[in-house]
């Protein structure tokens, strides 16, 4: 299992997954966070850059903060 720390940005344009020189990663979403779409957006790029299945991702905190930490199991 791997936590990963990951601060979302909300973009007007392309939605992509950038790792920091520190370990962390920045979300670049373009998705609103109205119903949870913006965490499943998050969800999906993590999914797509480890190439893991997105019932595999969890987040462990910051529902709704921009600030997050996710479980990859």
């Amino acid at each position: 299992m791997q936590n990963i720390s990951i601060r979302v940005k909300k973009t007007s344009g392309s939605s992509r997954l950038e790792q920091q020189v520190d370990g962390t990663y920045l979300a670049y979403i373009s998705t609103p966070p109205v119903d949870g779409q913006a965490n499943e957006k998050v969800i999906e790029l993590l999914s797509d850059y480890f190439c893991v299945s997105k019932t595999s991702i969890s987040i462990a905190r910051g529902k709704k903060s921009k600030d997050k930490i996710l479980k990859i199991c």
